[in-house]
């Protein structure tokens, strides 16, 4: 069951009980991350995490380390391109301490230069960190290729030029603008009762001034780009795809089918055909990333550089059989029940369960309950399959992003022009 209290600074709290746990998560969700940042910040939102972190006017760095830990509970966060989240994980008993805590952090972070200048060179290490793992690098590297110019194209942890430049006064007024309680949402989830929950959020959030605080966003304008980064690994890592569907949109979970089908475990067809079969990779897979008013689709292969051009004709060939042939009911169905599967596992964990609740509420306005997704699941048939390949998955208009020893990075044309 769900509760959902909106505050008179527009703070919205959400809960849901779960009685037979011991844990508490509860996570604070802060409308902010690199969409919204101009490219001259580029960088700020994650670097605002990091700082949360530091001290604040009632705990050191170090307490902030140890007060959970002392309980046995979890401290993290995460910055996304639209939003951050603050959470914690503990006994029911100290929920208190985490939510005292969380609010002490978000609210009363000194921002002291000396930190600043500190978590600046742990940021940069960062960066260096990225640029050695290509298999995360390239999903970078394809989001702004398609979105070139696009503040959703660009990277959560910034570059190395712009983290250099942020200043504390930048930082800070970049904080006063975006740590708004009406851009926040704090989700519970576990032994909790509402009413108890709302007791010890209500002093944290009152005295805090909200309001509303509309929000200009623009839809990014998808561009088809073939860009590729050469660097010295021993693989070339690429992923090849086009635009997707943002969050809400009513053919969501057919995507959500077509990337299980195509790309989404070990019976899928690209893991099938192009590791089982062949051997040609270690990794291959497909997947959907959707946001306000927008989403990437795409099938991401390590591999090396000689066999590029063969594993790209077998990606398009599954694509274009999906097109043409469509799928069978019996893969249509095996697709329903990994999703269902993966779902209903999720919802054993609290931290995944308040994570749902935060990220439905901030996106859509209200949490779509299991039952309906699985509804919709059920409700989607072989035609509708086939028919949002054709519209959205014609690889004429695919996008190609790659990093590694690749030298004949324009033949996307040529392997698609031999397939078509």
């Amino acid at each position: 069951m769900y509760n959902l209290v909106t505050m008179d600074n527009n703070t919205q709290i959400i809960t849901e009980a779960i009685p037979h746990v011991r844990s508490v998560s509860i996570g604070f969700f802060v409308s902010t991350g690199s969409r919204y940042e101009t490219p001259d910040i580029n960088g700020a939102s994650h670097f605002i995490e990091h700082l949360m972190f530091k001290g604040t006017s009632r705990r050191t760095p170090r307490d902030i380390a140890e007060e959970l830990d002392a309980v046995g509970g979890q401290l993290n966060a995460f910055t996304t391109k639209e939003y951050t989240c603050y959470y914690a994980r503990v006994l029911d008993e100290h929920f208190d301490l985490a939510a005292d805590l969380l609010g002490d952090m978000l609210f009363e972070s000194k921002f002291a230069p000396g930190d600043i200048d500190r978590e600046r060179n742990v940021i940069l290490e960062e960066i260096k960190m990225y640029e050695d793992a290509p298999d995360e690098l390239v999903h970078d590297i394809f989001a702004s290729s398609i979105w070139q110019g696009h503040s959703l194209g660009q990277p959560i942890i910034g570059t190395v030029d712009v983290v250099n430049s942020l200043s504390r006064d930048r930082l800070y007024d970049y904080y006063k603008e975006h740590y708004n309680p009406s851009r926040m949402i704090v989700a519970v989830a576990g032994n909790i009762k509402h009413d108890l929950v709302m007791d010890r959020l209500r002093p944290i959030f009152e005295k805090r001034a909200g309001g509303e605080s509309p929000r200009q966003i623009n839809k990014p304008a998808n561009q088809r780009q073939i860009t590729c980064r050469n660097k010295d690994t021993e693989q070339v890592h690429l992923i090849v795809g086009a635009p997707g569907l943002k969050l809400g949109h009513e053919k969501i979970y057919i995507m959500q089918l077509i990337t299980t089908i195509l790309g989404g475990g070990l019976s899928s067809r690209l893991f099938q055909e192009i590791r089982e079969k062949r051997g040609l990779v270690y990794s291959v897979y497909s997947y959907h990333s959707s946001y306000q008013d927008a989403g990437l689709f795409g099938m991401y292969a390590g591999l090396s550089k000689q066999n590029v051009d063969e594993v790209l004709g077998l990606i398009f060939k599954e694509v274009k059989d999906i097109q043409v042939n469509g799928v069978q009911e019996e893969e249509l169905h095996r697709a329903k029940e990994q999703l269902k599967g993966n779902l209903y596992l999720g919802l054993e964990n609290v931290n995944a369960r308040m994570s749902r609740l935060g990220k439905s509420q901030m996106y859509l306005g209200r949490v779509v309950a299991p039952e309906e997704v699985i509804d919709k699941l059920n409700m989607v048939t072989t035609n509708d399959i086939q028919e949002l390949a054709q519209e959205m998955l014609d690889p004429q208009g695919f996008s190609l992003a790659s990093v590694g020893p690749w030298d004949d990075c324009g033949n996307l044309k040529k392997v698609i022009g031999g397939l078509l």
